[in-house]
């Protein structure tokens, strides 16, 4: 392998990490590692001081010129945009080398639910800063930009990740015994076990998709919420099966059709003992890495 070559392989796993968080989706993020990769391998890299800042600017870039098309793609999508879930013990490679924010709250789908609602560049300074922790005046050089602009980009993402971000305080046992009692109230299809669970303002956001029994809009309220899930066995499939499974750094829901395809991915997030939101993923396109 070329010199170069073992460069790119060596820092894979970061430029993975950044994509992801930027565009949201592994199929995307692959897309822009292995755009980056052609990139870097017909480049001159002789002068190339740091292949890692080197690498992370193509990335970068490469993520922000897709997510211009990207978000008017979004922005015609039936239902609310979720991003695709993923098994988190099958990409080691989602590291977070800053250690600012933990892995799995940088990764997790309410984090990434808020990152849509930034602009490409907002979201790349935020990432780039808070997670991967590389300086204002790096950062200004990747995206073309002074350092002064960079800086409020970053304070006006900061500002909406603060100001919107629900705080999910449950501890994995916690997280995963609340799941397991939510699973086996909707299984029995009982409304106040299932309300029990959820708080008041509890939240359930799905992506649709094109199966009967998706919401296309958000479901608001635990008895809403409750008589939209109670009611899975009777629109959901005929036969499924149910595995706990690391999704996005916490434990999710994969449910699965009698010939092993992927139905839906569900998760949870919890607070004070209560289920404060569900995603529920059912975007075929999306289930592919599950």
């Amino acid at each position: 392998m070329q010199p170069e070559l073992n460069q790119f392989e060596e820092y894979r796993p970061l430029l993975f990490s950044i994509a992801y968080r930027m565009m949201g989706t592994a199929m995307e993020a692959e897309d822009v590692v292995q755009d980056a990769y052609l990139r870097y391998s017909a480049a001159n890299t002789d002068e190339v001081k740091s292949h890692k800042y080197y690498l992370t600017t193509i990335v970068t870039r490469l993520c922000i010129n897709r997510m211009q098309s990207a978000r008017a793609q979004r922005e015609m999508h039936i239902g609310t945009w979720l991003p695709e879930p993923i098994v988190t013990a099958n990409q080691p490679e989602l590291i977070n080398p800053a250690d600012k924010v933990s892995m799995d709250d940088s990764i997790s789908m309410a984090f990434l639910v808020l990152l849509e609602k930034l602009s490409a560049a907002e979201r790349a300074v935020f990432l780039l800063h808070e997670v991967f922790d590389y300086d204002y005046d790096e950062i200004a050089t990747m995206l073309e930009k002074n350092e002064a602009a960079c800086r409020q980009l970053f304070s006006r993402a900061k500002k909406h990740i603060h100001d919107n971000r629900p705080r999910f305080d449950s501890t994995p046992e916690e997280h995963e015994r609340i799941l397991s009692q939510f699973l086996q109230a909707v299984e029995v299809g009982e409304l106040d076990g299932i309300v029990s669970l959820l708080a008041d303002d509890a939240v359930l956001m799905s992506d649709g998709g094109t199966r009967r029994g998706r919401a296309t809009r958000p479901i608001l309220g635990a008895t809403n919420i409750a008589r939209f899930v109670s009611g899975f066995n009777r629109v959901g499939p005929s036969q499924y099966t149910i595995e706990l499974k690391p999704i996005n750094g916490k434990s999710g829901v994969v449910i699965r059709l009698p010939d092993n395809s992927v139905y839906a991915v569900l998760t949870i997030e919890v607070s004070q003992g209560k289920i404060q939101q569900v995603h529920l993923v059912g975007d075929d396109e999306k289930l592919k890495h599950v």
